[in-house]
């Protein structure tokens, strides 16, 4: 992990193995991300891999060894942590994903607050090939992402999804050619992390609960949390620098 000018970067690291997931690389994901909720010098985090693959899911030679990890321990003590990580986590969460992501892989990407893609990533939601359901809440993202008869056929029937169908039917945010990833990448980026950080923090608290709010509950819980942002200083410096006609400088507080 690297952290710079408040941009914290999370490397997915085991191109060997187009970095499917194995308990060392699972574990040491949640702690990145502890490390990152807990820093308040980081103000944005970005996900992204090293190699050609983003994620290829899990490893599955880890999977079937004998004595080894069964799945519903898999599911509970590697997945199931690093997606309520991204989402209790109180700062962006950009996701870059530079190729294919698969199974876990695709789905820890989509829970991600902002996903991004190289335009020669593909998504796969691959569990269907080998007699398995999505997990690291595929199915709890993805409908609400591109709507249930969408992610149905596409987990039943484990199709290839381009980035630019991605983008298309509304799974990621953006894609980006060959020339211009790395640098609209870095531009993102660095754009949130110098936009109020707890004012995006609390837009992610809200959206969350939008997922189990009704409508009158979310309205309620909208006047409550505005007025808890209307209490931060990167408020009184969006106002003032409005007032006066110059750019904010926020600090993320």
């Amino acid at each position: 992990m690297d952290i710079d000018q408040g941009i914290a970067t999370i490397w997915i690291n085991r191109p060997e193995k187009f970095n499917s997931f194995n308990q060392e690389m699972a574990l040491s994901l949640q702690q990145k991300l502890q490390e990152c909720d807990k820093n308040d010098a980081v103000r944005a985090i970005l996900l992204t891999a090293k190699g050609k693959a983003f994620c290829a899911g899990q490893d599955l030679a880890e999977a079937i060894e004998n004595n080894g990890i069964e799945l519903p321990e898999i599911v509970e003590k590697h997945y199931n942590p690093i997606v309520k990580l991204i989402r209790s986590i109180e700062k962006p969460i950009i996701c870059a994903v530079n190729g294919v992501a698969a199974g876990a892989g695709a789905n820890i990407a989509l829970a991600c607050d902002i996903v991004v893609a190289h335009e020669n990533a593909q998504f796969i939601q691959a569990f269907s090939k080998i007699g398995l359901i999505p997990d690291s809440a595929g199915t709890f993202f993805l409908p609400r992402l591109i709507g249930l008869q969408k992610a149905t056929a596409l987990m039943m029937l484990g199709d290839k999804v381009t980035a630019m169908e991605a983008e298309r039917m509304g799974m990621i945010y953006q894609v980006f050619s060959e020339e211009q990833y790395t640098e609209n990448v870095q531009k993102l980026t660095a754009k949130l992390a110098k936009m109020p950080t707890k004012g995006l923090g609390l837009t992610k608290r809200l959206l969350n609960e939008s997922f189990t709010n009704d409508l009158n509950n979310q309205l309620s819980r909208e006047k409550e949390v505005q007025t808890e942002a209307g209490q931060t200083s990167d408020f009184n410096e969006g106002v003032q620098a409005f007032l006066e006609k110059r750019k904010p400088v926020f600090t993320g507080k």
